[in-house]
């Protein structure tokens, strides 16, 4: 079976093998179908992306524009943790840890029981909701603590594979959207449902 780091490596070389064009066409995608499903949701965690993520600036901007709620993470690199942070203008990011856009001059702490739903970066999927991350484990950390939030995996649909190797702390995403579909997950044995 492949092990997580060989995995972390091929998916990171499919995602940098997509052009600054499709990055930019399929994130259009993603961002449309993000936006049907945050609608019940009013406080939305969302990572800053770095490149190649899947882009997430676009989906923050719309969030702002409609008046939602939106925290950020800001990498807590010692303990391997995230602090929270409320983001109401984009003029508040700078460069952070990792080169990740951070609020660091302006931050404004925010208690993760706000929270209503996470947006959630990825290095790879599987369909049954398994997340391959960077392997320092910010979020599972943070899901550890705060179970019942719902997670929303972005990625794109090359960084899917057929099973994701797990430990007992993975967290597992509710749902995954990639520019071809929302992907539910579901957490407990659901089965999985195309809703695009």
């Amino acid at each position: 079976m492949t092990t997580k780091a060989e995995l972390r490596t091929i998916l990171k070389e499919r995602r940098e093998a997509l052009s600054l064009g499709d990055r930019r066409e399929k994130g259009y995608y993603i961002t449309c179908r993000l936006q049907e499903l945050l609608k019940p949701y009013h406080t939305v965690l969302a990572y800053i992306a770095k490149d190649p993520e899947v882009e997430s600036m676009v989906i923050v901007n719309c969030l702002l524009e409609e008046g939602k709620t939106v925290v950020v993470p800001i990498i807590e690199k010692e303990t391997h943790t995230l602090r929270l942070s409320y983001l109401t203008s984009m003029d508040q990011l700078e460069p952070g840890t990792f080169r990740v856009p951070e609020p660091l001059t302006h931050e404004q702490p925010a208690p993760a029981s706000s929270i209503d739903v996470v947006l959630v970066p990825m290095v790879g999927f599987d369909r049954a909701g398994h997340r391959l991350g960077y392997g320092a484990g910010y979020y599972d950390r943070f899901f550890e603590k705060n179970p019942d939030i719902p997670r929303i995996g972005m990625a794109y649909a090359c960084q899917e594979v057929e099973l994701i190797p797990t430990e007992p702390f993975d967290a597992r995403m509710d749902y995954v959207v990639t520019e071809d579909e929302v992907i539910r997950c579901g957490r407990v044995g659901d089965e999985v449902d195309d809703l695009s």
